[in-house]
This record gives C-alpha cells, structure tokens and sequence, in this order.
C-alpha cells in the first residue's frame, strides 16, 4: 500500500506488513493452541480455483476489469499463483513516472481481505453473501461467492441472499457482515451503519421472513454515519451467555449518540412495521437474551472514545467465556477482570506459563499483540468468520 490508496482502502495508515503478520500468525496460534480448526481463506480460494467451472466463473468477472496483458498473465497462473495475485496484487514496472495506484499495480491487492467477517454472513445452515460499500471491496465479495460455490468443502452452499452483483452500481443496496451479529438461533442484530444501508437491511428482513429454521427475531440498530462506527461489531460483540462488551455512548440508552434500536418480527403472518425499542439491550431483554453491558474503555469517557477507536468493544468469543482482546485496549482488560475475567496475555500461553480452556475454567481475556494490525481498523471479531459453532 502506498499512501495515495490509503483512503480508497478505509486505512488509516500505511502497515508495517511484517509485524503484522507476525502480530495475525499469533492470533492464529492462539486459535489453534484452544482447539479451534482455523482454516485460511487463501487457502480455501485456491481450492475453489482448482476446479474448472470455478476458475471460469471467477475469471470472467475479474478479467474484464484488468488490462490486457494482466488478463492472460491471470489466465496463465497456477491455482495457487492466481489466488496469490487476486488477493496480493501483481506489481506493474516500467510506468514513469508512477503517479497513481494503477501504475503501480496491474493487479491492485485487497489488504482489506484480511477482514473475514465482512463479506458473507454464514447463518445456521446457509449463507448471506455481501454487497460491499465501497468500490475497492467488490472483488472481496466475488472471491467469496467463489469459494462458497465452488471449493468442495463448502459447496453447494444454501444461498440465503445473494446481495452483490458481478459488478455493484453506486446506488444499490448494501450490507456488510460486519454489521450482521448472530446473537442466537432466534435472533439476529443488524447495524444499519455508514457500510449497511435501509436498503440493504430491508432485504435481509425479507429474505429471512419465514425462513424455516431461521432466527424469529431482526434487531435493527440504527448507528451514526461516522467512521468510528464503520460496523456494529465495532460498539457491541457478547463475550458471555450473559456479558456484552458496549460502547456506551451509542449502546446504552442515554447517551450522547444513543442508537435508534427497532424489532422485525420475522415470523408474523403478514409483513408489518418493526416495533421501536428503547434500545439494543433491552430489546434483547425482551426476546429473552439478558446481557450484562461492559464499558470499551472502563467507565472514564476519553478511555472509551480512544478505546472504541482501537477495536477495544470487538472482541472474539471462542466459547462463552473465553475471548480474544487486542492488547492495547487496557482499560477495557481492566473493566473486563473486574467482572471475573482471568487477564492471559498471548505469549504466556503460547511458552506455556499460562493455560487457558475453552470449557470448565472459568472466564478468561487473551491480550493478542495488535500494534500494527490496530491501525487497520479492525479487531479479532473482524479477523475471522465462523463456519461452524458448537451449541453455546
């Protein structure tokens, strides 16, 4: 990345790519030293590339916006190379002087892409594909509908929605899985955010209307169009069957920006108007979901607000209980081993002077390094999308 390409690519500074890798490969450790299966999305692109009606289906829609010579050097790559190039870029030489992104790049590379959560909702049994806000996510989107139709551990996928299109008009609808959080096998909140619009929530609602072993209940969480809040999992992600962490002023009702919060029936017989609710916690209350709310940032408000800004409400529940922090939120730690949770940083884990369970020990918050993958805006919720759950 280069800094003309920081703005068009929602980052708010340049990476240092090799601790942040380092800082995504502990992560991974840590997921897997717990149990967790982790499977790479490259990987899985790769696959869905080796069989040939997938590489066809990907390759006509992202060959037409290449330049020619970049068209048959995609079509000329191994499975492995081609994904490589789809997710990494290929670099152009020999344009000088080299003004923009495109003289740089004859394939432009997706570092959002590292942001699994955004660009398909897996729900139950089936799959909501997204359509991404801004241009320089479509190809996101397209790699996605390509690995779940194709690759063979996932495909046939059941499609519950197929929001984007090969190429997404400025005026559509829009909605990022960012914003769509699988509270229980009954409800689902929606952010409608500066990345999701009306649109993109209404056609959610109508798609998962009578769904048969859908969620019953839609929550609607109307949040302010600012940067800071690109997505809800940014101000709100459970960390237990009970414990939610919160960004107080847009989560809790009374705050400065308090979100607008409305309930879909999804069951009802007919199509009616959503119900207003006070807001997000207490709608949930209501449909029997009780959350205790935890402070981002621990009760002073500049701890919030710097906090928030640095993932510190998004975090990663490996089992109820058991979640993954970035280790530069402090106060939220803090907040969270006053309310019984056993504070692990990564590396103690990983060298063994700490342990940590999935079940049967207790609460507990892992700190993963993060001082780079932070400046990317997005936190271990982020990072990953569920395939599989175990009943909670």
């Amino acid at each position: 990345m280069v800094p003309s390409m920081m703005e068009v690519l929602l980052f708010d500074d340049i990476l240092y790519g090799e601790r942040a890798r380092e800082e995504h490969r502990t992560f991974r450790q840590v997921l897997e030293l717990l149990g967790v299966e982790v499977i790479e999305a490259l990987d899985l692109l790769e696959g869905a590339l080796e069989v040939e009606e997938g590489r066809a289906w990907l390759e006509a829609r992202v060959r037409p916006h290449l330049l020619p010579e970049f068209q048959d050097r995609l079509s000329a790559m191994t499975a492995r190379e081609a994904a490589e190039a789809l997710v990494g870029g290929v670099r152009r030489f020999g344009v000088s002087p080299a003004r923009s992104p495109d003289d740089l790049f004859g394939i432009r590379p997706l570092p959002n892409w590292c942001f699994q959560r955004d660009t398909q909702v897996v729900m139950g049994d089936a799959v909501l594909f997204s359509a991404m806000a801004s241009p320089a996510r479509y190809r996101e989107a397209i790699l996605a509908r390509a690995i779940f139709r194709f690759h063979p551990i996932l495909a046939p996928a059941d499609l519950l929605a197929e929001m984007a299109a090969d190429r997404p008009s400025a005026s559509g609808p829009t909605l990022e899985g960012g914003d769509v959080l699988v509270l229980s096998p009954d409800i689902v909140a929606v952010g409608r955010s500066e990345r999701t619009s009306a649109e993109g929530v209404a056609r959610l609602v109508e798609r998962l209307r009578g769904r048969e072993g859908g969620p019953r209940w839609l929550i609607q969480v109307e949040l302010p169009r600012e940067r800071a809040f690109m997505h809800l999992d940014t101000l709100f992600t459970p960390v237990d069957r009970d414990m939610a962490l919160v960004f107080p002023p847009i989560i809790l009702p009374g705050g400065s920006g308090a979100a607008r919060v409305a309930e879909y029936d999804l069951h009802a017989s007919t199509p009616s108007e959503p119900v207003i609710r006070d807001d997000l916690l207490s709608a949930l209350a209501h449909r029997g979901l009780h959350l205790e709310p935890v402070s981002c940032g621990g009760d002073d408000p500049m701890d919030q607000q710097r906090e928030q800004w640095t993932d510190g409400a998004n975090a990663l529940a490996l089992a109820p209980g058991v979640v993954v922090l970035y280790d530069r939120n402090v106060r939220t730690a803090e907040e969270l081993a006053r309310r019984g949770f056993r504070v692990v940083k990564a590396a103690d884990l990983l060298e063994g002077r700490a342990r940590v369970r999935l079940e049967g020990e207790g609460r507990a918050c892992i700190l993963v390094p993060s001082g780079e993958l932070s400046r990317a805006r997005g936190g271990p919720h982020c990072l990953t999308h569920p395939l599989i759950r175990d009943p909670a």
